[in-house]
């Protein structure tokens, strides 16, 4: 009894920040990554972007910001130019990536509410970076089919981020892997999807983390098996999968 009044002692004393997916057990240690190595580092307009977004009723779709952090300097590091970002809510995932950016640099950003895109909009404007972003309102996968359809755009990308309907993410990897380029990556957002992916088939989860979690533990698996990539997932944020294309 004693072990159960614990437990739930730390449930209701879980970390409430916004955008908190992390995974860790300890929301002090959470805490101490943010307050020593996120935030004194982030960038003024994405402090604003991710304090506008708590104010969202959906702000738990938001990327965290030590995800924002880590999407930031990958991108440095393998010097992506022409990116893609399917899912972009207000867009603090897409600004991390449009600072990475050159100046030269593109995002192919789509997402089917243009409404929350534009409430993010004018941090992304006064942040100088909004001439990188092609922003398309609507499904991907048409765009997705009109791109392959077109071989000039096979290998193209440099890095591609998904983040967006899991019961998609397969269909998309299938047109991706023919557009990211080899050696490029393609990262799936929410590979761990709560945690859920090892949770009893009896386990007490909400409708929406059950629904979602079959097609997330099927892309798993297929992601894990695929020759066509390297993988390695990472406990950031919600789970986030790396895929390197290799032929």
């Amino acid at each position: 009894m004693a072990a159960n009044n614990q437990d739930q002692q730390s449930q209701a004393g879980r970390h409430q920040e916004v955008g908190h997916k992390s995974l860790l057990q300890s929301d002090a240690l959470y805490q101490y990554i943010l307050e020593t190595s996120v935030y004194p580092r982030e960038p003024e307009a994405m402090k604003e972007l991710r304090e506008l977004t708590a104010k969202h009723p959906w702000n738990l779709m938001t990327t965290s910001a030590d995800e924002g952090q880590f999407l930031n300097m990958l991108l440095k590091l393998i010097n992506a130019k022409n990116t893609m970002e399917i899912g972009v809510y207000t867009g603090y995932s897409l600004l991390a990536t449009a600072l990475a950016l050159p100046d030269n640099g593109k995002i192919l950003a789509m997402d089917i509410n243009r409404e929350n895109y534009e409430l993010g909009l004018p941090v992304i404007q006064k942040a100088g970076v909004a001439h990188k972003i092609d922003f398309k309102e609507g499904p991907a996968m048409p765009v997705l089919d009109k791109l392959v359809e077109d071989q000039k755009n096979h290998g193209s990308y440099d890095f591609i981020f998904v983040d967006a309907d899991k019961d998609n993410y397969i269909n998309y990897h299938e047109r991706l892997i023919k557009l990211v380029k080899v050696g490029g990556l393609i990262g799936y957002d929410n590979t761990l999807w709560n945690g859920s992916v090892v949770a009893p088939p009896d386990a007490s989860l909400r409708k929406y983390v059950r629904y979602y979690r079959d097609f997330v533990l099927e892309l798993n698996k297929a992601l894990a098996v695929d020759s066509r990539i390297e993988i390695c997932m990472l406990p950031v944020g919600d789970g986030i999968t790396l895929c390197r294309r290799i032929k």
